[in-house]
């Protein structure tokens, strides 16, 4: 009987088209759910926009285009790019959605009522809208968000609180009890830090008239719902909860992993399992929080204007290339620099002169000296692969693979077939029969980072031929 799995990635403001940090964390979860659907397990991915956020307002009326309108068109390009990565995703959720998502963030909001947990306060405070966050004075450099780069505005208004400060302890004790596991063990560190200082309370509304977007509070019109019980409930009102048919929710929740950037690590291991334990519903099982892809030395930013699109590269390299460099070359705990020269340099090392070669020099080896495909059975994947797939340290899976190939590589000109089946015909070709071999197991082990890639390999192999031409050109 197979297991459910279900993952899911951030879910991403459509106020700019997506930047190669978000492509990270959706490549990321894809990776994993194709090596959960390896394993037969039944795997529901989710992504999705965060919409319901004044940043979209605001890009919108700089573009001077229908809200709406901007939305629909920003959120095709999320998915032109996702498909360009073979990003294969279940379902994408927008929470500007009022049959699917809406009916979830109200019923939480609800729970948390049932629960006592929703009491109407004044509040003054500084709000960045960059951040959709109130923020506070020691977070800013001279008066500015770092971030944003600009002044955040001093708000007084009544909203509605969540009392998150009475799930401090709680909250506490599943994280250090392992009952919620955060990866890697710096930011698990780093939460329960947090947590030992006590949290606050916080706003969970935003007067009516002050915000043009949003979810209406239940019962209250005069507010709507605030950006932690609006786009954090996606996870379950994506399956259904809040609405009549729940079915994915019974199926799937809780989620296996959540894949997040460090910077909404709070939201993520703080407020989200403590709204979980209000509304008394099971806690993800697992985060994955990731660090910043750099560009410069800097986290790549819509914002500040130093992003890389991942279109571009895709154009020039194809989405697999992509999808392997992001695996191999960036770490899923810390923060990875990157430029356009270290993508070419890697595309050429591990591609072109790697695995392109490797399987170019394999196959040639079989067409020319083997009579007839071998049979291949599913052989054995390296344990320290699927090790690194269970502690989800997906960059040491790719390096797995990398030193396969190196291996290969090493033992075709350690023992140099070609010339030995000319010498000693049966030895030579069992040689060549165990490079097939080894190669069909680079093609499995393949499947999760580049699945068009892995089938090619797999079918050439089948065939007994040789590419017609080379799997990843070189790039000058």
């Amino acid at each position: 009987m197979s297991k459910t799995f279900y993952i899911t990635t951030p879910i991403f403001y459509p106020n700019a088209n997506l930047h190669m940090g978000h492509a990270y964390s959706t490549t990321l979860a894809d990776i994993i759910a194709r090596y959960r659907r390896l394993l037969n397990d039944d795997v529901y991915l989710l992504t999705g926009a965060d919409e319901n956020t004044e940043k979209v307002v605001r890009a919108a009326s700089a573009a001077n285009i229908e809200p709406q309108g901007y939305l629909d068109g920003i959120v095709q390009n999320f998915k032109t790019l996702f498909q360009k990565l073979h990003i294969s995703y279940d379902q994408f959720i927008r929470t500007s959605d009022e049959k699917v998502h809406w009916p979830g963030a109200q019923a939480m909001w609800q729970r948390l009522v049932d629960a006592g947990d929703i009491e109407k306060r004044s509040y003054q405070g500084l709000y960045c809208v960059g951040h959709e966050a109130f923020i506070t004075e020691k977070e800013l450099m001279n008066g500015i968000c770092p971030e944003h780069g600009e002044a955040p505005q001093q708000i007084s208004e009544e909203n509605y609180f969540f009392r998150l400060s009475k799930y401090t302890h709680l909250v506490r004790g599943k994280i250090q009890r392992g009952e919620l596991e955060i990866i890697p063990e710096t930011r698990r560190n780093e939460i329960l830090a947090l947590l030992e200082r006590g949290l606050e309370d916080v706003s969970f509304s935003r007067p009516s008239h002050k915000v043009s977007v949003g979810i209406p509070v239940p019962g209250d019109a005069s507010q709507k719902i605030y950006v932690w019980c609006d786009a954090l409930v996606n996870y379950i009102s994506a399956l259904g909860f809040g609405r009549v048919d729940d079915t994915l929710f019974k199926q799937f929740w809780p989620a296996d992993v959540h894949i997040i950037g460090k910077d909404i690590l709070r939201f993520h291991a703080a407020i989200w399992p403590a709204m979980l334990l209000s509304a008394k519903l099971p806690l993800p099982k697992r985060l994955l929080v990731h660090g910043f892809i750099t560009s410069g030395g800097k986290k790549m930013s819509k914002t500040l204007g130093n992003v890389i699109d991942p279109s571009v590269l895709i154009s020039e390299y194809g989405g697999e290339a992509v999808r392997f460099f992001l695996a191999r070359h960036v770490s899923p705990f810390e923060d990875s620099d990157f430029t356009p020269t270290s993508f070419k340099d890697a595309y050429n090392a591990d591609l072109a002169n790697g695995i392109g070669n490797l399987a170019s020099r394999i196959l040639k080896m079989a067409e020319d000296h083997l009579e007839e495909p071998i049979t291949i059975e599913e052989n054995l994947i390296p344990e320290a692969y699927t090790h690194a797939f269970d502690t989800l340290n997906i960059q040491r899976a790719a390096e797995i693979i990398s030193e396969t190939v190196a291996r290969l590589d090493r033992r075709i000109q350690e023992t140099q077939p070609f010339k030995l089946v000319k010498t000693d015909s049966e030895k030579g070709k069992a040689v060549i029969t165990e490079l097939v071999v080894d190669l069909y197991t680079v093609g499995r082990m393949l499947n999760p980072f580049m699945p068009e890639t892995s089938k090619k390999i797999k079918e050439l192999i089948k065939g007994n031929r040789m590419p017609s031409e080379p799997l990843f050109p070189r790039k000058a």
